[in-house]
């Protein structure tokens, strides 16, 4: 049914102004205070009743205690711009647009009852939630297939919660343009189809801003780095001539022993965190002389490696008699047979604290 000028005559400028100032300040009040009847759909009197501020009062009273029950939602924790909740408002403004506009059509109506049959399965916690779906109310004409077309998309989008309320409102305006255009032509629709092609416009244009974050990726395990000590024990008779202890009384054989852990600590470790070089010697002989003897050759072993580019930290010790590994009797009589079985404890042992390669876990 087309909008009429002569119903319209009761429906003067005055009462109008009353109204839509009303419901924006009784909306905020209300909220507070009514309870709204979820189960009664609102009713609003028919055009032909519209023509006293009874009549008029009593829609308008309709219309804000819609508007209070979006409110009292939203202050549940239901954001504005959540899809549902936000077509619910938009559905109830373009009823009271037209309300307001002298539309005699059932389209105020119906478009008030698609907010409220939305508001009630909200306030119910019911699903699917009738926001779902977007009718052509009122018979109103599908237009601009497109444009329907690009809002389903969106609303399958990852980031769709970004432009939920623009999608939802674009969605009515379609169907608001199809009731204007059903009702007096593409000149009365144009105004509303621009509104729906802002409107996804712009949610497109803020779509790919707000995609929901990546799915967090496993961290690469961390490889912890194993600590390790090493030891090698070098003979002292293979290192220096008997009973010796100086650079020049080293052997080539020692020498090479030398060369050869020194390449393994250089090309087996990643990190070193120590290197001690503690000499010993058997128990023959004064304990003062051995306490001496194997401090030098712990030295003359250091003073080697260094030569040879060694650059890592080393600290030497002397352990003398200490710690023999063969005891060979009491006997303190230097003959060969015991001085060949003590042979073990002549000695310097490197000790390397560090990281090996490969050994990471």
């Amino acid at each position: 049914m087309k909008k009429t000028s002569t119903s319209f005559k009761a429906f003067n400028i005055k009462t109008i102004s009353m109204l839509v100032g009303t419901l924006i300040m009784s909306s905020t009040i209300m909220s507070s205070t009514v309870q709204a009847e979820t189960s009664a759909e609102p009713m609003l009197n028919e055009a032909k009743d519209r023509i006293t501020d009874q009549a008029i009062r009593a829609d308008q009273a309709t219309y804000t205690a819609t508007q209070a029950r979006i409110h009292a939602l939203n202050e549940t924790g239901i954001p504005v711009a959540d899809y549902n909740l936000s077509k619910a408002q938009c559905w109830l403004d373009v009823s009271l647009h037209e309300y307001t506009r002298n539309d005699r059509s059932a389209f105020p109506q119906e478009a008030l009852s698609q907010s409220a049959g939305i508001l009630t399965a909200l306030e119910q916690n019911t699903t699917p939630n009738p926001a779902e779906q977007t009718p052509l109310v009122n018979n109103a004409d599908k237009l601009r297939e497109d444009l329907w077309a690009k809002a389903g998309t969106l609303m399958q989008a990852p980031g769709k919660t970004c432009y939920a309320q623009k999608a939802a409102c674009a969605e009515v305006e379609l169907v608001h343009a199809g009731n204007e255009h059903k009702q007096q032509g593409w000149r009365h629709a144009k105004p509303y189809v621009q509104i729906a092609e802002d409107l996804l416009a712009e949610a497109d244009a803020i779509g790919d801003s707000c995609l929901p974050p990546p799915a967090p990726v496993a961290a690469t395990p961390v490889a912890v780095p194993i600590e390790t000590v090493e030891e090698f024990s070098i003979a002292a008779d293979a290192l220096f001539k008997f009973n010796k202890s100086s650079g020049d009384d080293l052997l080539p054989a020692g020498k090479q022993t030398l060369d050869d852990i020194a390449a393994k600590i250089n090309d087996g470790y990643v990190v070193i965190d120590s290197i001690k070089l503690t000499g010993y010697t058997d128990r023959l002989g004064s304990e003062s002389y051995n306490q001496k003897l194997s401090e030098r050759r712990a030295q003359t072993v250091k003073a080697y490696l260094q030569s040879k580019g060694f650059t890592h930290v080393i600290e030497t010790y002397g352990k003398g008699e200490a710690d023999q590994v063969a005891e060979c009797g009491t006997s303190t009589k230097p003959t060969k047979a015991l001085t060949d079985c003590l042979q073990p404890n002549r000695r310097v042992v490197v000790e390397v604290k560090g990281v090996k390669k490969g050994t990471a876990q």
